[in-house]
């Protein structure tokens, strides 16, 4: 047995939750609607009620929920045809992701760059011939930026003018280690 003293220096064993993603279900969708962000995001973010609804009913779209272990702790919509998904300055096959989010007592927890991955993981697996994921985050929204860019994304330059909260940085992060 150590002395006392040594347990100042054996780590504690954190457990790494089981994070993945999955399409939304009739069985998660109902999960997926008790989301919430703070509130000072929800311009940025918007409804998730809403955002489920639209990504479900869009053909060219997959409503996906961010897991931990089997609790639904986020959500965001794969857009397949939209604008973000025909930027392709290279002729690479795109993809829009949209209202990403994490529920607000999920947050500060370091997930969101694990889920995006998982995302990407997902995306590759399912998706082979897209090679670029693309998003827009709003100008002042600077957590999320620096969110992103620790996920991947590069800041193209571009900017969007389109959004309700003002205009919009566009980024992307290259899937299937060919981009």
């Amino acid at each position: 047995m150590r002395p006392e003293p040594f347990a100042l220096y054996d780590p504690p064993m954190i457990a790494i939750p089981d994070l993945h993603v999955a399409p939304v279900t009739p069985q998660l969708a109902s999960a997926v609607r008790t989301l919430r962000v703070a509130e000072d995001q929800y311009p940025f973010v918007g409804d998730v009620t809403l955002n489920l609804a639209l990504a479900e009913a869009d053909p060219n779209s997959d409503a996906m929920a961010i897991l931990v272990g089997d609790t639904v702790i986020g959500f965001y919509q794969l857009d397949f045809a939209g604008a973000m998904a025909g930027w392709n300055p290279h002729g690479k096959a795109g993809v829009g992701l949209r209202a990403f989010m994490l529920d607000r007592d999920w947050q500060g927890r370091g997930l969101g760059t694990r889920a995006i991955n998982a995302c990407c993981a997902d995306l590759e697996r399912r998706h082979p011939e897209r090679r670029l994921l693309a998003l827009t985050v709003n100008c002042s929204n600077l957590g999320a930026i620096r969110a992103y860019r620790k996920a991947g994304f590069v800041d193209t330059g571009e900017l969007y003018f389109g959004g309700k909260a003002g205009p919009q940085h566009l980024m992307v992060r290259g899937l299937n280690a060919r981009t």
